[in-house]
């Protein structure tokens, strides 16, 4: 079992550890960083009757000394400010593509006007950014390169929010997407529960022209069903949508990535 384990792992681990290694981290800090994850995911999931576990058994289930749980345990907690800002960000563009007074009769999201509390980007950001000022959500969404400013007008450079040019907001989008799609493959990995949406389509004898088409038709088809279903669930949250009933809260979507990869083929000009 461990061996099939530890070759599934390592698979896994392949991406993350590119990105660790163009961004210069070493294998000690990244051990590091894996021994703070077993203690906190052991505190959270591994109690006995639903009682929070001692030193001694993080110890036990981690095979890490009680002192250096301890220690881990002592850090201070991390409040993630980046995260709630990308969030924040995200509810607005989503705001831009999904509401009709903020689209073109077309549906396509509109160019906006900025300085009037009433109207405009302004009014956007007000229905779904919150308390934050408008002038703040400007200047991330053009920091991150997800919006064109021009003559007190702003227009949308992508149908989405993408920041491109902000590497440490990419990064937590790949935190974000890669935590999701584990977290859904261990759930139904761990039999606990009804199994959760996980599908793909793939094929691995492809010629490069056809990934090119494929890849426009992908996306041309994921982002119609991304924006069909983000208007029904938008419906359903209660921040967007105070009259929204519903017991609990939680975090549902879905989310869809493109699969690409080249294949060593000695006898791929044979073909």
């Amino acid at each position: 079992m461990h061996a099939t384990l530890q070759k599934a792992v390592t698979r896994m681990l392949a991406p993350l550890v590119r990105v660790l290694l163009r961004h210069g981290v070493s294998h000690a800090e990244f051990a590091s960083w894996a021994k703070q994850t077993y203690v906190e995911e052991a505190r959270a999931n591994f109690g006995i009757d639903g009682k929070s576990p001692t030193v001694s058994r993080l110890a036990i289930v981690t095979g890490i000394n009680r002192k250096e749980v301890k220690r881990i345990l002592d850090l201070p907690a991390d409040v993630e400010p980046v995260v709630a800002k990308h969030n924040r960000a995200m509810r607005v563009v989503t705001g831009w593509l999904q509401d009709a007074e903020f689209n073109s009769a077309a549906g396509e999201p509109l160019v906006l006007t900025y300085g009037d509390a009433n109207s405009g980007f302004n009014q956007l950001v007000k229905r779904y950014g919150g308390d934050v000022p408008a002038r703040a959500v400007l200047d991330e969404l053009t920091r991150v390169g997800t919006v064109i400013e021009k003559d007190n007008e702003i227009s949308l450079a992508a149908k989405g929010y993408v920041p491109h040019e902000s590497e440490e907001a990419m990064l937590e989008l790949f935190a974000t997407s890669a935590r999701d799609l584990l977290t859904t493959l261990d759930h139904n990995v761990s039999g606990e529960g009804p199994t959760r949406l996980q599908l793909s389509v793939h094929y691995d004898d492809v010629g490069a022209e056809a990934v090119e088409a494929f890849r426009k038709l992908s996306s041309k088809k994921a982002l119609a069903l991304l924006q069909e279903l983000d208007g029904e669930l938008s419906q359903h949250d209660r921040t967007r949508n105070p009259e929204a009933q519903g017991t609990g809260r939680y975090r549902t979507g879905l989310g869809v990535y493109l699969i690409e990869e080249a294949i060593e083929d000695e006898n791929a000009d044979d073909k």
